[in-house]
């Protein structure tokens, strides 16, 4: 896998000066970066509006989140607090808002229930460690090769076992005995309990799911999730309505920070929680650079991986010892904190700050919140999570990705989530390996490097002048254009959509690209339409554009032409159109 840039006409390979970035420049956090631009009121004002935005979204998020995984509600403030602080001082993104994230209501809760709360809050504590050595060790390059369908397998199961643990307080249903984990067995025993269902709570989670979803379609900046919150927990209140409320079952949440202390340890409790800590730390990182490549593709920046890592090791452990769990890059937090018009870090940070008021301030008021109300909200985040589009999407793309896709699914609602990735990872890898054999041929030509000019393609004549444009680029890419490469030529590709008009990308040596590599490729072509940048892809074979054509590169996102040469043709006719008036130009 290869590829190789060269300016249009003459097709000379650009060779430029690498400089090895030292460690400081490797880790230094976006917020020194965002100061050295220079940071002025009018940024603060933005976005201090953000952080608003965001820590309104955010504060019955936490709370929801913290109970759906077996603790307090308190405890998920405490994370998005001080744990989202911390990441957005030191982190690697400009836009990433950290806290406890829906991805993680799973794993919390199987360690709450093996492990205790204890448990919980020092496995938190131990990921940070291994979150901010994988950092250091430079590890997140090769955290970005994992396979796009493992990960939108993983995503959907997660929020169909998010969307079950919430039936229970959904319908308000009265258990005899304790809930069970795993999915099958807690279907049974619901559907054999849904006798007991409450109906009053079951009209506070129905209203509360109309007003989110309405508010959405029809005023999509207001915040509809704190709306239907505070409506429901006002309508329990003035009808006292026979309903579980943050306050008849945890007695409220506290209105400050507890002071900091170290998780208890020992040794035998260490060993215990180890694999925890591993899961959290594999699916911290994952979720947390997920996000920050969700904001890279809105923004048109891009996040540095490893100082991100450590970041969110370090918010970790800050969570921790301040009794939070687990911390990561939360996508819908994140997106909704890049349209609100934050500029940079200290959104993220007056975020945290604005959640502490709130606990300080409106605490007594959360006691009223019911539980069908949080449970609403996160059967909102689990049909958001699903991804629906782009699982329909992988299904219908090929045997192989599909195989991948169910395999990460159903392991990831049956088994365990880990288990689903590692296994996902492996059938990627496998698939690969398949395909790839069936590529191998045997060239009955004698190879050569040199073709007389008659076997050149579609030639148009040279003109010096459109060679020394540097507004245009062409990149070759050579071999399989795979999930292990797809990270790295999606960077580099990127990377010139700021300083190029036009740029073309020869897939003429590609023999064959999988879903990940297509989906890179969709977000270059997005962020190119975006930036009235002109697409061409040439060179690709009927197999490989219908891939590309599937995940959407697609006009007007990107033109399809036989050789390199036609699309330089194009490009000129075009820049000669445009240059004849506003006629020529509709005609382009």
């Amino acid at each position: 896998m290869s590829i190789a840039g060269e300016r249009s006409g003459t097709m000379r390979h650009v060779k430029k000066p690498i400089k090895t970035p030292t460690f400081a420049e490797l880790f230094a956090p976006k917020l020194l970066t965002v100061l050295r631009e220079g940071y002025g009121l009018l940024d603060l004002r933005a976005d201090a509006i953000s952080g608003l935005t965001v820590a309104i979204v955010a504060l019955p998020l936490s709370m929801a989140i913290a109970i759906a995984s077996g603790v307090t509600p308190d405890r998920g403030l405490y994370a998005a607090v001080v744990g989202g602080f911390i990441v957005s001082l030191l982190g690697g993104s400009r836009f990433q808002i950290g806290g406890p994230a829906g991805a993680f209501i799973v794993l919390v809760a199987l360690t709450a229930e093996r492990q205790g709360v204890d448990g919980v809050i020092l496995a938190t504590g131990m990921a940070g460690i291994f979150l901010i050595g994988a950092g250091l060790l430079r590890l997140g390059t090769y955290i970005k090769f994992i396979p796009y369908p493992v990960t939108v397998g993983f995503t959907a199961g997660i929020a169909v076992i998010i969307f079950a643990s919430q039936l229970k307080d959904l319908f308000g249903v009265t258990l005899t005995a304790k809930e069970p984990g795993e999915l099958i067995p807690k279907l049974e025993v619901l559907a054999r309990s849904l006798h007991t269902a409450n109906g009053s709570a079951v009209a506070v989670a129905a209203v509360s799911i109309l007003i989110i979803v309405v508010l959405r379609k029809l005023r999509p900046h207001w915040p509809g999730i704190l709306i239907a919150v505070a409506v429901a927990a006002l309508a329990t209140w003035a009808l006292s309505l026979p309903v579980d409320t943050i306050g008849t079952r945890f007695g409220g949440i506290a209105r400050e920070l507890p002071k900091p202390a170290w998780p208890i340890f020992s040794l035998e409790k260490a060993r215990a929680v180890l694999p925890d800590a591993i899961a959290f730390a594999l699916l911290g990182a994952i979720e947390s650079l997920l996000s920050a490549v969700v904001a890279d593709g809105m923004t048109g920046r891009r996040h540095r991986s490893n100082c991100e890592l450590v970041a969110q090791g370090f918010a970790n452990i800050g969570s921790a010892l301040f009794g939070g769990i687990c911390v990561t890059g939360a996508i819908a937090r994140t997106a909704t904190n890049v349209r609100a018009g934050a500029r940079g870090p200290v959104s993220g940070m007056l975020h945290s700050v604005f959640l502490l008021l709130f606990m300080l301030i409106a605490a007594p008021l959360a006691s009223y919140v019911p539980l069908a109300a949080l449970a609403s909200v996160l059967v909102i985040v689990a049909w958001n999570m699903a991804e629906k589009q782009e699982f329909a999407l992988l299904i219908r793309s090929s045997r192989g990705d599909a195989t991948v896709l169910l395999a990460t699914f159903l392991l990831t609602i049956f088994r365990d989530l880990t288990e689903g990735i590692l296994v996902g990872f492996a059938l990627g890898a496998v698939l690969f390996i398949n395909r790839m054999a069936e590529m191998t041929g045997i060239e009955a030509q004698t190879p050569t490097d040199d073709r007389p000019d008659a076997d050149n393609g579609d030639r148009v004549p040279y003109d010096s002048r459109f060679a020394a444009d540097p507004d245009v680029l062409v990149y070759r890419i050579t071999g399989a254009f795979f999930f292990g490469a797809a990270s790295m030529v999606g960077t580099v590709l990127d990377s010139i959509a700021d300083t190029r008009k036009a740029f073309v990308v020869d897939f003429a040596a590609v023999p064959f690209l999988d879903s990940t590599a297509a989906n890179a490729m969709g977000r270059v072509a997005a962020k190119a339409k975006r930036q009235g940048i002109r697409l061409f892809i040439t060179g690709a074979s009927p197999t490989v554009r219908r891939v590309l054509l599937t995940h959407g590169v697609s006009p007007p996102r990107a033109r399809y032409r036989v050789t390199i040469a036609r699309a330089i043709a194009d490009i000129k006719g075009h820049r000669e159109k445009a240059s004849a008036g506003p006629d020529g130009l509709a005609a382009g």
